[in-house]
Order: C-alpha cells, then structure tokens, then sequence
C-alpha cells in the first residue's frame, strides 16, 4: 500500500520497520554497479537511501528508479516511497530506506560554494549554506533561546511590546542614523526601542520587553557589526539602581542557557565542539576602572584612560574571569559619565560615574543596561551639559512632564549572544540574511 504521510527523518527511528514515506534533499549519491545509495537529508536530519540495481549482471532488467537516481544532482529535492529497515551495520543512523518509488520535485544545479566556500561566497548564496546541520541547528537555538527568554519574562508578569521602527526624530546619535523618504518628510530607522520602551515605563505597565530588528548606519566590516539586527531589550519601573537590571538580566540569561543545554547541549558538542554552560548567579561585577587595571597588570593597556573598554581590553578581562572566577560572564559597571548618553541616572554620590554596565560574554560586549534618569529637570541639565538643545529632544522629554517612576533596562544583540555561544568567528554566520554596509541582498 502506497504511502502517502510524510515521516521526518528525526522520527524514524522510532518507527516500526515496512512502508514509509521521507522527503527531502540529495546530500550524496553513490551509484555503484550493483547497488545505489542516496544519503537523503531534511529539517531534522539525514537516512541513507538503497537501491539493489536490476539492470546490471546477467540478467539485467529495466531500471527507472536506477536512471533517476544516476540522474541526481545534490541539492535536488526528491520524495521517496519504500521500505525502512534498522540495521545497525548502517553508520548512518542504523537504518535504511529501500527506496520503491522516487519523484523528483526540484532539480537542483551543481552548488557555486561546493568549491568556493568563502564567507562571502556562502552569504551569496545563503539559502545553500543554512542546508549544512550546524546552521540547521543553530536556528534551533536560537528558537529555544528566544522562546525560553520570552517564558521567563511571561512568567514574571512581563508585557510584551512592538515598537515602531519609524521614527519622527533622531534618538540617539544622529550619525548611525538611516534616513528614509516619508512622504513629505523625512524619517529615521529606530536604533533601539529605548525611548518607546521608557514610555511603558509613563504608561504605568511596569515591565515591557519587545524581541525585534534594530538598524545602525555604522560603516563597520568587524565581525561583530552589522547595520540591521535583532535586539532584545527589557525595562522595568521602580528600581533602585542599575542593580535591579543586572539581577533581572543575569536571571533570564541562565534560564535561557539552561533551555538551550537541556534541548541541544548533546548536538552542540557534537557538531560544533562546544559544552554549553549554565551560569551560576550572581554573575562578576567589577567596575570599569578596576577591569582596567586589570588588564593593564595582565600587559594590556586601555589606549585612553577615559574612554569605553576597547575589545582587546574585553577580551583579557574575560580572560582573568574565566581563569579566576571560573565565569563566562562579567558586569562592567559604574561607566563615566562622559562615555555614556545623558539619559543614564549618575551616582548620587558622584556625578562622574553612571548607574549603568556592559554585560561581557566569553570576550565580547553584548548587551548595555543601565537605570535611566526619570527627573526631568536633571534629564534636561544632563542633555544640556552634554551640548543637546532641549528642543531637539523635545518628543521625548514630552512623556516624562507627565510622571515616570525610578526605571531601568537594557538592550542586548541577539546575533552576538548566538556568535558566543557557539564559538563562531562572526554574527555573519548567526544571521539569517546578514546586512552590512556593502551587503543588501540576498
């Protein structure tokens, strides 16, 4: 009896042996003179098919299914009726489809990356590189990531929000910065969902996150860069300071971490060679003067005293942590006031330093939080002290004439998070289709 159900390669080793029906594409042919084998591979993984060939020996008989098979090219999706049998002699899997019946749905030409697999190449012709596993399973991870940050903050009361992305004014710093015709006017692409996501703080909604894209008109080529990408951000009222923020952002991270190794920890070591860890709570905290200094003892200088931690800096400071604290995480916080953006609530005790903090990951920044300054007459002296003209920000100093409460939150780079994770050397491999500022297609 034919079969008509598509089974997933995944779930056929808990089938029973007899008819079955996969689809997928041709990863490998091997046609031998006496018998044929097609290493068959779909969303969930791959089977080996077998054909016993009748038009060979001594009696040779007519072969279609020989001639289709011969014909195959790789890429080539086919479905196939035949016979599941589990044999453990099979390497691949320990079992077999006996293939009974093959229609090609799309042929396929030879692939322009079998022979040049260059980054850039491969981002040519993306759709072809995310067929290898490790980009199969890496967008798993980041579905079981997102899902289990997005549980957590539903399970603590979180609303979620979509901001837009078309926005009326500059937010931040003008020069990253798209602009794009708006009918008689003129508008920006949103750098983050800061501002709107403060107005959940007015509204009275007490705690918003949105999971949505970003855009950033920075002319970077480094391997952590990249002018659109998705940005995961979270704010929340009545906080204290920046360490209400850190303790909410530490607390998702390990839940999302401990999903990520539950689903695909034994997967991630086999094909990407990582052991996922959960991190322990608290993460390090360590204020940026001091990680300065130590990595200037470890013989590595910051080039300015008062500037951000430059990613070399980065680099060694993770580095003592893991060594010495055996973290893949650490908090910088207590940034200058100078390097951080008048929104950012200064000490109380030193108006130098910011209630604020970049979050480390395995050797690159990842996320920035901080509380934000809610008084509006300090928020208008901060924009002033740092050469803003109040009417320039005018949209949003409006909501904050209307009450807001003491609140924080931070922003984090999806595409970095997944970068680290997996020990990649780009967020070009971990996004989908990556934009940069020479790449808009495909």
């Amino acid at each position: 009896m034919p079969v008509t159900s598509r089974t997933l390669v995944a779930d056929l080793a808990a089938a029973i042996d007899g008819p079955v029906s996969v689809a997928g594409w041709v990863d490998t042919v091997r046609d031998q003179k006496k018998v044929q084998f097609v290493v068959l591979r779909d969303e969930s993984g791959a089977v080996q098919l077998v054909h016993p060939r009748t038009d060979a020996g001594e009696d040779p008989q007519p072969d279609p299914i020989a001639d289709a098979i011969s014909a195959l090219t790789a890429g080539t999706f086919i479905r196939v009726e035949g016979d599941l049998k589990h044999d453990e002699r099979v390497k691949l899997g320990g079992l077999e489809v006996k293939v009974g019946r093959l229609d090609v749905a799309a042929a396929a030409l030879d692939s322009p990356i079998a022979e040049d697999s260059s980054i850039d190449k491969r981002l040519d012709y993306r759709w072809l590189d995310l067929r290898r596993p490790e980009m199969n399973l890496l967008f798993r991870v980041q579905t079981t990531l997102l899902h289990a940050m997005r549980t957590w903050w539903v399970d603590n009361g979180y609303i979620e929000i979509h901001t837009p992305k078309l926005m009326a004014s500059p937010s931040e710093s003008r020069a990253e910065l798209f602009q794009v015709p708006y009918f008689e006017t003129t508008a920006y692409l949103a750098q983050s969902p800061q501002h709107f996501k403060q107005m959940g703080q007015a509204a009275g909604f007490g705690k918003v996150f949105e999971i949505g894209p970003a855009f950033r008109a920075d002319p970077s080529f480094t391997s952590r860069h990249a002018t659109e990408f998705v940005s995961v951000d979270a704010e929340i009222s009545w906080v204290d300071s920046h360490e209400d923020v850190m303790a909410m952002h530490e607390q998702l991270l390990a839940a999302a971490f401990a999903a990520v190794k539950e689903k695909h920890g034994a997967e991630i070591e086999a094909l990407f060679g990582v052991e996922v860890t959960v991190p322990s709570l608290p993460f390090p905290r360590i204020p940026l003067a001091e990680a300065k200094e130590i990595v200037a003892a470890r013989g590595y200088t910051v080039p300015r005293h008062d500037a951000d931690m430059d990613p070399e800096g980065e680099r060694r400071i993770s580095e003592y942590v893991k060594e010495q604290l055996g973290h893949e995480f650490v908090f910088l916080t207590d940034y200058a006031s100078s390097i951080r953006p008048y929104y950012h609530r200064r000490h109380d005790d030193d108006a130098g330093l910011t209630n604020s903090y970049d979050l480390i990951f395995n050797g690159a920044e990842i996320s920035t939080g901080a509380q934000r300054e809610h008084r509006i007459d300090v928020l208008v002296a901060q924009a002033q002290d740092k050469g803003l003209n109040p009417d320039e920000i005018g949209e949003y100093l409006e909501f904050f004439k209307y009450g807001v409460p003491p609140h924080g939150g931070f922003g984090m780079g999806l595409a970095r998070v997944l970068m680290l994770l997996l020990h990649l050397p780009s967020i070009r491999e971990v996004i989908y289709l990556f934009r940069g500022p020479n790449r808009l297609e495909p």
